[in-house]
């Protein structure tokens, strides 16, 4: 007989804390993962902790997985049941890429992100606990995948010159030139894992970055590392109300696809999207602006412009589309404020902002609004990136469909 994933939880009081350990992540990656031959990654620190669980609860007739395997999974995203590939989720966020893959029919094994509210937000709609700082995780403890996916954040990149580096007898390999930024630790697992594909998704400005070396050197590392790469600029507006602009890459493994892939990025639809459609009926009056915010705004944007700058609150047409909802948003909602007939101009609600970056209401929101509002405008356009992974799976299922026939025919 199968248990509630929810009951589970309360029963062996797992909760998410600031605790520097993975051991949640290795429990609820193995519970669901125990049957798709990874289990071995997660199972030895899962046992571990279950049964140091279980003496603290004094729970000793229970000591084993047996007792809450197989899990009913009264989550909104359970885990895909008969996937076609299998993937990891990278600097996660709240899970707006993994849902987009997940969508087409993959199974995650593994996922990773460092804040503490996003990893609540993540647990409750997927039933997973993300892995902590990915920095501090071996690769070889993540399991063998077809596509690594990652929204990774974009640092500065330090390139130290290549005759330096001769004249001190040091190696000027790409990789060694992203060492100390965030996408040294996707490189350094995409050399360990060399999945079949990859997708990583960052801002617009990541092309144009330090006169443009920093893309440069993110492609000639990827290259490097024996994959062939396709990049793109694309906006959101295509799929959600909203002016997003994100560069996507892509990159297949050479000596699997032999630069024969057929990939090529979605077309953009013709479908214009109106703002209102994704404004909810009824609003609580907590996210109209007080007098005093408003008029602070209202100085501000006017002072700004007597400067000639464009700084400004952005006061939303409602036939129109948003414009890019940032992390920020919780301080004050500037970005992007809903007029309202008689009174101030409201924020958005988290509901909204969920929205329009694409997710079903569905979607649990487990969290205060400020932290809503920064896990949504930290996230991705999940239409946008489904668009995009599904030619990516296209290509997947073409080759191991002909690793099967291969196989078959020895």
């Amino acid at each position: 007989m199968s248990k509630k994933y929810s009951d589970i939880k309360k029963k062996l009081k797992l909760e998410i804390t600031k605790t520097e350990n993975n051991d949640l992540a290795h429990l609820t990656h193995f519970f669901q993962n125990h049957k798709n031959g990874v289990s071995q990654y997660f199972r030895p620190t899962a046992q571990n902790y279950l049964e140091e669980l279980h003496e603290d609860l004094s729970i000793v007739s229970e000591p084993d997985f047996q007792y809450y395997l197989p899990i009913k999974w009264d989550i909104p995203f359970p885990p895909t049941s008969n996937p076609k590939f299998k993937f990891i989720d990278l600097f996660a966020g709240i899970g707006g890429i993994r849902l987009a893959f997940q969508n087409l029919g993959g199974k995650c094994v593994f996922t990773s992100e460092w804040d503490i509210y996003s990893k609540k937000t993540y647990d409750a709609n997927f039933g997973e606990v993300p892995f902590g700082d990915i920095t501090k995780i071996p690769e070889t403890e993540i399991p063998h995948h077809d596509i690594l996916l990652g929204g990774f954040p974009c640092q500065p990149f330090s390139i130290a010159g290549v005759s330096k580096k001769n004249a001190l007898g040091k190696a000027h390999g790409f990789l060694d030139e992203t060492q100390g930024t965030l996408f040294f630790d996707i490189a350094r697992i995409i050399k360990h894992k060399k999945p079949s594909a990859f997708m990583l998704e960052n801002v617009k400005n990541l092309v144009s970055h330090d006169k443009k070396k920093t893309f440069t050197v993110i492609k000639e590392t990827l290259k490097e590392l024996g994959y062939s790469i396709h990049f793109k600029v694309l906006d959101g507006q295509h799929f959600v109300p909203q002016h997003r602009e994100r560069i996507i890459i892509v990159g297949f493994r050479t000596d699997v696809f032999n630069n024969e892939e057929t990939f090529s990025f979605p077309k953009m639809g013709e479908q214009k999207f109106a703002l209102r459609d994704i404004l909810e009926q009824e609003v609580d009056p907590k996210y109209t602006l007080s007098d005093k915010l408003w008029n602070y705004l209202q100085e501000y944007a006017k002072k700004h412009k007597a400067k000639g700058n464009g700084f400004g609150f952005g006061l939303a047409n409602l036939d129109g589309i948003s414009r890019t909802m940032s992390a920020r948003y919780y301080k004050d909602g500037a970005e992007i404020l809903i007029p309202q007939e008689g009174k101030n101009p409201r924020r958005l609600t988290p509901r909204e902002c969920a929205r329009l970056q694409g997710f079903p209401d569905s979607f649990l929101i487990p969290v205060s609004d400020n932290q809503a509002y920064k896990q949504f405008g930290n996230s991705v356009v999940t239409p946008l990136i489904q668009a995009v992974g599904k030619n990516i799976v296209k290509e997947i299922i073409k080759i191991n469909e002909l690793k099967k026939s291969q196989i078959a025919v020895h």
